[in-house]
């Protein structure tokens, strides 16, 4: 048994409690309760908050190898042709950064983790890892018809190669609105079972939303590129989102990642989609490729489920969830700071799949326990220089 006590303990699914204790039992917890109501029990005293383990509900552990590569503010399309033309290393480079910054996530106190695969490069390591991983096998086919029967063999090889055991989960999913094609999104709404999250990158430059409002942009030039054409490709007249709920599955738990354009319309008509939808923001990566934010108020209006994530190393400059939290409250500091560490813990969770195991302290949870180093005084409570550490 440990006994571990903080000025204040987060649960997140319930009140502050000043002076509080966690109980835990190996890596359950016991019970939650107060230093006046233990006694004399041998309690681990420390400054400031302990919450449960963050969830990052987008990452893409298989670019490590790749921090540095690229400029920031270069925008998306070029950022994604760095992706492509720059990610072949030699095997055990990969591998190192692979365990590298699946440790460092760790130690910053990350319990679990949505994970972008195009390979099966983290599998090894996703086995071996502490943190719970939910592999998004993503898929894409560039809208071309001639495409979809070799996508679909390849990934089936890949989904088949990936981690699941130790908790760790996998579905198949798209990529983004611009490079999945009607067939599929059947393919992959048929291949998973309804219980299954989904991730999808949603509205992330103005060039996604001009491709599908009026045929606009720069993804047609894109493609271009890659010897593809897209002569037979209509636009909606509407944003990419719009696309994008038309053929996905609702019943699913989805996951619109980045919405660094999505209006509070968009988020309005996403949710009378479906309910059992979540939004992930990754601001660090969207600051370092577009140069620009989501407006979270938004958000907030249509009280959306919102969930946050850091993307790859290579597009941020660490894998930390409290350095996201600390990037948000810097430039939109209106957000409630309470809000932002139900995002980062329990609404990941949940989107995840995880939340009858991780994401709050609860008892028979076993959540892990974060440590921040601050004086609590709501949202006044001063960020600058704190760092999540992992005590549990």
């Amino acid at each position: 048994m440990r006994f571990i006590s903080a000025d204040y303990i987060f649960p997140i699914t319930g009140e502050i409690i000043p002076n509080g204790v966690v109980v835990m039992n190996g890596q359950k917890v016991e019970k939650v309760t107060t230093r006046a109501e233990l006694g004399t029990a041998d309690i681990e005293k420390f400054n400031g908050i302990i919450l449960p383990g963050f969830v990052n509900t987008h990452c893409h552990l298989e670019l490590s190898h790749m921090k540095g590569l690229t400029q920031t503010g270069t925008k998306l399309i070029p950022f994604i042709s760095n992706v492509v033309k720059l990610r072949d290393f030699d095997e055990a480079i990969i591998q190192l950064a692979i365990k590298k910054w699946d440790k460092a996530m760790f130690e910053s106190g990350i319990q679990a983790v949505g994970d972008i695969s195009n390979k099966t490069d983290t599998a090894a390591q996703k086995e071996l890892s502490p943190i719970k991983y939910y592999t998004f096998v993503e898929m894409f086919d560039f809208m071309q018809a001639t495409l979809i029967e070799p996508t679909v063999v390849n990934y089936r090889t890949v989904f088949a190669g990936q981690a699941k055991s130790g908790g760790n989960k996998k579905s198949f999913v798209p990529h983004a609105p611009y490079s999945v094609s009607k067939d599929l999104f059947e393919f992959i709404n048929k291949a998973n079972p309804e219980s299954s999250t989904i991730s999808i990158h949603n509205q992330e430059t103005l060039d996604e939303n001009r491709l599908f409002e009026d045929g606009s942009g720069d993804f047609k030039s894109f493609y271009k590129g890659f010897g593809f054409e897209m002569d037979d490709f209509t636009p909606i007249g509407k944003g990419s989102i719009y696309y994008a709920l038309k053929y996905m599955e609702p019943k699913a738990r989805n996951i619109f990642v980045h919405n660094t354009l999505s209006t509070e319309s968009d988020i309005a008509a996403a949710h009378q989609w479906s309910e059992n939808l979540y939004w992930a923001t990754c601001p660090n990566a969207n600051l370092y490729i577009e140069n620009r934010l989501p407006y979270y108020r938004n958000f907030l209006n249509q009280n959306a489920k919102m969930t946050i994530g850091t993307d790859s190393i290579m597009s941020n400059w660490q894998l930390s969830i409290w350095e996201e939290i600390k990037t948000i409250k810097k430039h939109q500091s209106y957000v409630p700071l309470q809000d932002l560490l139900k995002w980062a813990t329990i609404n990941g969770a949940e989107a995840l799949g995880y939340e009858t195991e991780i994401g709050s302290i609860e008892e028979g949870k076993t959540p892990g326990l974060v440590h921040l180093a601050l004086d609590w005084q709501g949202d006044d409570t001063i960020l600058e220089g704190s760092q999540a550490r992992r005590i549990l």
